[in-house]
């Protein structure tokens, strides 16, 4: 029988959707299109054409040519290679390549090497979002029974997949990203196979359980989670055709140790992993590295990653990216005094802001802003803004940024020879700690700058101090306070 390949424009819409975290519903309130013609053009039962292919990408804040670059590289695996296509296929190529340019006919051999090299691999990873679709319905307890139950859930990808909706399940709810984890778990517990391959599996999904035990603070019991990952996943080494994302549990691990402030491991894991990563996870990486570089005072090692990051995210064409490197890369310019380049960024993060933004965003612009006030030296100005967005910060119960927002508040005062606002800010301060059970160690350390506050011995540089311990202290509650 001859095999039905899927029309390249489907595939990579089918793909791209899958990787932004877009469901054919909601792609489909998006722009008018009913989801079942989504789900046709898809499966390759209605022409896709590129116009349309275009404005769906558009729709999911994607530009067109970046986002199809980055298919292509999520596509490669040079560890993998076979013969070029058959003949019937590379007809097939050539005629989507002459309607489509030079660019659609990279991405379309791209697509057509990867089914014919590795199909077995992207089958099941379809047959997963379908399984995933018919699961997602049902409630956490409903979902472990059907593991239980139901042989086709079996399946390594169905794992791969719940790992990856944990971690974007991550930013919005930790109890979410931990019961698709822990699912992960335990589909790879079950499924069938030989056992260093089960390991692998076990293992990657270890790693996932990990990060989310990470995100909702229980730090011991995610360190623990990433030996179970150690463990299995060098045990089985032997059994994985390099199908799982070595770079990707790498990176998570490092994201753990440096919220440990365990900084040289963290340092040797996103070295590791950006040595194995096939390009679809080195802007995550970068991202990651700038931040440890930043919570080791290394500003300029921070600002040198997010701009190494910044030719890929722009490529892809990931608005929501974009604004997270433009943001992340203004702070570390401040912090480097160098305020006429961090302004320069300015107009178009608020733009990003405003477009792709929450109310969270507009809050970090803000504060941006009273920063660069800071650097052209208006005192009251800068003021304003902090006490703005610290009021903003404590409504929502975002207490650490509100802590560093405040000092940064205080050091404004301190400039100013305010120091009875002082005093009343980190009376305030205490209140807000006091009341939400904050680790007695971050406690003791607001303590002391209270005291000095009250002594009238209170410094700018004490404040500095604490912007950087608090910065690390929210990971590690058992680290003490020393003045730096």
């Amino acid at each position: 029988m001859e095999r039905k390949i899927p029309p390249p424009l489907s595939l990579a819409l089918d793909i791209l959707r899958t990787r932004q975290g877009w469901t054919q519903k909601e792609l489909a309130a998006a722009t008018g299109i009913p989801a079942n013609l989504l789900s046709d053009y898809e499966r390759g039962r209605k022409t896709l054409t590129r116009e349309r292919l275009e404005s769906l990408l558009e729709a999911m804040g994607l530009q067109p040519s970046g986002a199809l670059r980055a298919a292509m590289r999520f596509l490669q695996d040079e560890e993998i290679r076979e013969p070029d296509p058959p003949d019937p296929e590379s007809r097939q190529i050539e005629v989507v390549a002459a309607d489509s340019g030079r660019l659609m006919a990279d991405v379309t051999r791209s697509l057509m090497e990867l089914w014919t090299s590795r199909g077995q691999a992207l089958e099941a990873r379809q047959q997963a979002r379908s399984l995933w679709e018919g699961l997602k319905r049902r409630d956490p307890e409903q979902r472990r029974l059907l593991v239980e139950k139901v042989a086709k859930l079996r399946n390594w990808a169905l794992s791969e997949l719940l790992c990856e909706e944990s971690i974007k399940a991550a930013g919005d709810s930790a109890d979410r990203a931990l019961d698709l984890a822990d699912l992960a778990l335990r589909v790879a517990e079950v499924i069938p196979g030989d056992e260093p391959w089960r390991q692998r599996v076990q293992g990657y999904a270890w790693a996932h359980v990990g990060n989310a035990r990470r995100v909702k603070g229980d730090l011991p019991s995610a360190d623990e989670a990433f030996g179970r990952f150690q463990k299995l996943w060098s045990a089985g080494a032997i059994g994985d055709p390099s199908l799982l994302n070595e770079a990707r549990v790498l990176g998570l691990e490092a994201v753990l140790r440096r919220v440990q402030t365990r900084f040289a491991e963290a340092r040797d894991l996103l070295d590791r992993a950006l040595a194995v990563d096939k390009g679809y996870e080195t802007k995550y990486l970068l991202i990651t590295q700038a931040k440890l570089l930043e919570e080791m005072d290394d500003f300029s090692g921070a600002v040198a990653a997010l701009q190494k990051a910044a030719p890929i995210i722009e490529s892809e064409g990931d608005m929501r990216f974009i604004l997270l490197l433009r943001q992340n890369l203004a702070v570390s310019l401040c912090s480097l005094g160098r305020y006429g380049q961090a302004g320069e960024l300015l107009p178009e993060i608020e733009a990003l802001a405003v477009k792709v933004g929450n109310d969270l965003d507009e809050l970090r612009v803000r504060w941006l802003k009273g920063r660069l006030a800071v650097g052209l030296g208006q005192w009251d100005e800068a003021a304003r803004i902090f006490f703005s967005v610290r009021e903003g910060l404590v409504s929502r119960g975002i207490t650490y940024d509100s802590t560093l927002v405040s000092l940064e508040l205080a050091i404004v005062y301190l400039e100013g020879g305010r120091l009875e606002e002082v005093k009343n800010l980190v009376r305030q301060m205490v209140s807000v700690f006091q009341s939400q059970g904050i680790h007695r160690e971050a406690l003791a350390a607001l303590m002391i700058f209270r005291d000095a506050a009250e002594r009238k011995t209170v410094t700018s540089d004490l404040a500095r101090s604490l912007i950087r311990y608090f910065r690390r202290v929210q990971g590690n509650p058992d680290l003490k306070f020393e003045a730096m």
